[in-house]
């Protein structure tokens, strides 16, 4: 009898070890939920400081890891900057100058459009599949939500900006909820919330999403989607520097 228990036990086991999805496919899905093959949004972005707040629109299209492109649609001084990525290069079109800069790898950390975003945030530079090795930190309850706490460290090859990451994410509807951002020696840099859960373009995700720099905590940014739809047709030369100055 004990021999038999203990085979089932090893049976239970291993059908549980199986049944649970590594750290790397928690994050993947995670992933893949937000982007789809391809993906088109509006958004509003408000960054609130202490004496005054600034609301900027965007827009914004995205096919696979590669390609993405941002455009500011208001406030009028503002509007008709965009931003265009492929791949690991990075463009700015500025109207108000006539110029399209190139951002260097060393401005990836840097504000956006001057917010508690990066860079690296708004334009998705770096993956959080590919670039870093994940690890499953144990579970947690976030906004009553049980969810996988994982920890994200760099690979040594990746061009990265973090120098770790812990993410929490949904066990159930693999929403990340919870994200922590550290620089290369271990201090926090960035907290990114998720909240106002629901469907956009046919799936449950976050429509809201808050950023609170941990130096400043006074301070935060907010994205709300207004209108996201995934799987829309996107030829690969939309997202070219042509395109950057007359996109719409």
């Amino acid at each position: 009898m004990y021999s038999i228990s203990l085979k089932l036990l090893l049976v239970i086991l291993v059908l549980l070890l199986q049944s649970q999805p590594s750290a790397r496919e928690i994050v993947q899905r995670a992933d893949d939920k937000v982007r789809g093959k391809s993906n088109q949004g509006e958004m509003v972005m408000r960054i609130v400081r202490p004496t005054w707040q600034r609301e900027i629109g965007l827009k914004s299209w995205q096919k696979g890891k590669d390609l993405g492109m941002i455009l500011i649609t208001s406030p009028a001084r503002d509007k008709g900057t965009a931003f265009l990525k492929r791949k690991r290069e990075v463009w700015n079109w500025q109207p108000s100058i006539d110029r399209t800069i190139k951002l260097p790898p060393s401005m990836m950390l840097q504000s956006w459009m001057g917010s508690d975003f990066t860079n690296d945030d708004l334009v998705k530079e770096s993956s959080m599949v590919e670039d870093y090795e994940h690890t499953l930190a144990g579970d947690t309850v976030i906004d009553g939500r049980p969810s996988y706490k994982i920890m994200m460290t760099p690979k040594e090859e990746a061009a990265v900006v973090w120098g770790k990451v812990i993410n929490y994410i949904d066990k159930k509807d693999y929403l990340q909820l919870l994200v922590r951002f550290y620089d290369e020696d271990g201090e926090l840099v960035n907290t990114m919330k998720a909240s106002d859960i629901r469907m956009l373009g046919g799936r449950l995700l976050p429509a809201r999403l808050e950023v609170t720099p941990a130096d400043n905590p006074r301070n935060r940014t907010i994205i709300e989607y207004r209108q996201l739809a995934f799987d829309v047709p996107l030829e690969d030369g939309f997202f070219s520097i042509q395109n950057l100055k007359r996109i719409k």
